[in-house]
């Protein structure tokens, strides 16, 4: 069985969590079976695993994307998965496998910032209305989607004929040193890793460190010149926050291990990579208190209702007592080491062979 992988979204700079998604699942694969990668930019590679082989062909938001089942078909593939709903082309000799990770755009249509102006037209029409992403998924011949809560919203919607398999994220396999007593000296560290879309309400943390003297909040995601001056403005007198502009790995896992809480205001995620991250390395987490948060922490957060900063400032307030901190972070340290990307590409392999079985 021949399987080749959609790498085109993978970044060229630094992942997000959709490129991460992608590049973790190829490394686990090949690691239990031959894969094949699809790229469009040489430089991609630097942030795809070592020795797997790859393709060079167009970009999936050129036009010759239309013809993209041709280069596929003449590959030999037998099932092509994609770690988005969109891959081109028609009269297909393979089995089709697509990606929905969640449905947050049809509830915050704002398109991510780095789209070209016409896919960010696309985008917002394509978000109208929920037959467009029928039609998308029910030209493959099976969906993944990375949780229970997405796969749910899956079905209620009616977006699909096909079978639904949920292919968990997962953190990175190292984790970050036991962190230290955060209140030994110094302000107290919060971390934000995540983007600046409105849905994201990073407006929240902000009004929240009004009520948490003695805070830092760190805002560790680039960030737009303009997105960032808006924010500014909203930040409280005397509040303590540092706008990090982009983070290095390594960077980023010694803050997350001296920090006191990973925090997060979301109204929607589909996931929530940074919040499994920051348990497995124990780090407590400070969340809105969303279905997908509920499902992914197993309920070892301290949870607060988005749009509310005083709840939040209450919420971290809760881990200052020692001994319920000790005991959250345990719980969900064993609630993270459930979420593997061996799992999940077994999980995924064992699809795949499923779809391969009929094409023999």
């Amino acid at each position: 069985m021949k399987l080749v992988v959609d790498a085109r979204w993978t970044r060229t700079d630094q992942h997000d969590g959709i490129s991460r998604y992608g590049a973790s699942l190829v490394e686990a694969l090949h690691q239990l079976h031959p894969v094949t990668m699809l790229i469009h930019d040489e430089r991609q590679l630097d942030l795809l695993p070592d020795g797997v082989p790859h393709v060079l062909i167009n970009s999936p938001m050129s036009p010759r994307e239309l013809w993209v089942s041709r280069t596929l078909n003449r590959l030999g593939a037998d099932v092509v998965f994609s770690p988005m709903q969109i891959i081109g082309g028609f009269r297909r000799d393979y089995r089709l496998v697509l990606t929905l990770h969640d449905l947050i755009y049809y509830r915050h249509p704002d398109p991510p910032g780095f789209l070209p102006l016409p896919v960010k037209v696309a985008w917002r029409l394509y978000h109208q209305a929920y037959w467009p992403q029928r039609v998308m998924l029910n030209r493959a011949d099976a969906v993944v989607t990375v949780s229970d809560t997405t796969r749910r919203l899956i079905e209620r919607h009616r977006l699909t004929r096909r079978p639904v398999t949920v292919v968990h994220n997962a953190p990175q396999p190292q984790a970050a040193p036991d962190a230290p007593d955060a209140t030994d000296g110094g302000p107290r560290e919060l971390v934000y890793m995540g983007s600046f879309m409105p849905y994201k309400d990073v407006e929240t943390l902000l009004a929240g460190m009004a009520f948490l003297p003695g805070h830092r909040l760190h805002l560790v995601s680039r960030i737009a010149p303009q997105r960032e001056a808006e924010l500014r403005e909203q930040l409280p007198p005397g509040a303590d926050v540092v706008f990090w502009r982009g983070i290095g790995e390594d960077e980023y896992q010694q803050l997350l291990a001296r920090a006191g809480a990973l925090v997060t205001a979301s109204r929607d995620e589909g996931f929530g990579l940074p919040v499994i991250e920051a348990m497995n390395a124990g780090t407590p987490v400070v969340c809105s208190d969303l279905e997908i948060f509920h499902e992914v922490t197993g309920g070892h957060a301290k949870f607060f209702e988005s749009g509310r900063p005083k709840d939040f400032a209450d919420a971290v307030r809760e881990l200052e007592d020692d001994q319920a901190r000790a005991d959250l972070v345990a719980a969900a340290r064993t609630q993270a080491a459930k979420f593997t990307w061996q799992n999940s590409a077994e999980r995924l392999l064992d699809l795949v062979r499923k779809l391969a079985d009929r094409v023999q």
